[in-house]
């Protein structure tokens, strides 16, 4: 008598299911799954190394907001203005003003230090934001820590203006009144800590002599009472200025960047007037949140570069009393750097406070 076969082990999974009815249809569903997952364990070593492929390489896909630290009709809003719709055109996307005023900048700054390291958010940041604020008060951002600088984009020199009735025509004859007549000139800012502020302060402290601050809310009031001789003197941004020293109205004895203004050609700097080192201009930088990805920065720095090397908008910028720049970000850096240390030097010397 033939003995019955063992049982056999209980089989699981689809080797049991092929046993069943139909089990040739269920083995051949049974090979192409197998089938997909080794497709699939073959495609993973590539999904890997397209996720560790550089983040920028398709940089930008969608609208990029540039954050102005100021209200609309500002220095750096009309600077900005110029840029945007070119930077556009270069890379490809919208880029989209949004203005953040507030606190002397403070607010558009800690904003965009805040934001998102992809590349989409960028900051036109201004001497003031980057350079002196910090030095005179508590911020929430760190600008070495914060940001990565692409590009100074452009730099607007103040002039060195006195009221006609002031019986100088240099430098050296103010520094000379005013040393004959110590605390008699009255000079003009923008408010307390501001970069006229520190400039006049900056040549207080290099001249020795003793002169007195009035500041006020604003350019627009202190150009007013500068033409009417309530005050004698102001380190007065090119743009506000012009218009009055083309007039007459006001006479410019020293520019404060460190080569002679294109549209003032026979006034001298500070530096020839016997100043080193006195640079104070008023200007514009792009940068991003830090840990944007290097080859985006490098992006952003080339097609600034090229955007300024146009001649229509140097020539738009010129007219406006700016200069365009374009340098590296390692020089933008060193430059924001060699700018704090100047300023926080003024600050700490000349005791001033913020307001």
């Amino acid at each position: 008598m033939q003995q019955p076969l063992a049982p056999l082990a209980p089989r699981s999974g689809l080797a049991a299911l092929a046993d069943a009815p139909g089990g040739a249809a269920l083995r051949r569903t049974g090979r192409m799954i197998v089938a997909a997952l080794a497709a699939l364990a073959a495609f993973a070593p590539m999904q890997a190394a397209v996720a560790q492929a550089p983040v920028g390489r398709d940089w930008p896909t969608r609208p990029l907001r540039l954050v102005v630290p100021f209200p609309p009709g500002s220095g750096v809003d009309i600077v900005s203005r110029h840029v945007a719709p070119r930077l556009s055109e270069g890379l490809g996307q919208p880029v989209v003003i949004d203005n953040r005023g507030g606190a002397g900048g403070v607010v558009g700054a800690e904003v965009a230090a805040k934001s998102p390291a992809d590349g989409y958010t960028l900051l036109m940041g201004t001497a003031g934001i980057l350079t002196v604020v910090p030095a005179l008060a508590k911020v929430n951002y760190n600008v070495q820590r914060d940001f990565a600088p692409v590009s100074v984009v452009a730099s607007v020199p103040s002039a060195l203006v006195v009221h006609p009735s002031l019986p100088v025509k240099t430098v050296r004859d103010l520094v000379a009144l005013a040393r004959a007549r110590p605390g008699s000139i009255n000079y003009a800012s923008t408010g307390n800590g501001t970069l006229p502020h520190l400039a006049a302060e900056f040549l207080r402290l290099r001249a020795s002599i003793d002169i007195v601050h009035v500041p006020y809310k604003g350019s627009a009031p202190a150009i007013t009472d500068l033409l009417g001789g309530q005050v004698e003197m102001f380190f007065a941004n090119m743009l506000s200025a012009m218009p009055h020293i083309t007039s007459g109205r006001l006479r410019a004895v020293a520019v404060s960047s460190a080569k002679r203004s294109a549209v003032l050609p026979s006034v001298p700097t500070m530096i020839e007037a016997g100043y080193p080192d006195f640079e104070a201009s008023t200007w514009f930088g792009l940068l991003t949140p830090s840990g944007v990805p290097a080859e985006i920065v490098q992006r952003l720095h080339a097609e600034v570069v090229k955007l300024l090397a146009g001649r229509e908008l140097q020539q738009r910028l010129a007219s406006e009393g700016a200069v365009a720049v374009g340098n590296t970000p390692a020089e933008f850096a060193a430059y924001i750097r060699s700018e704090t240390e100047k300023w926080t030097r003024v600050v700490k010397a000349a005791q001033i406070r913020a307001e």
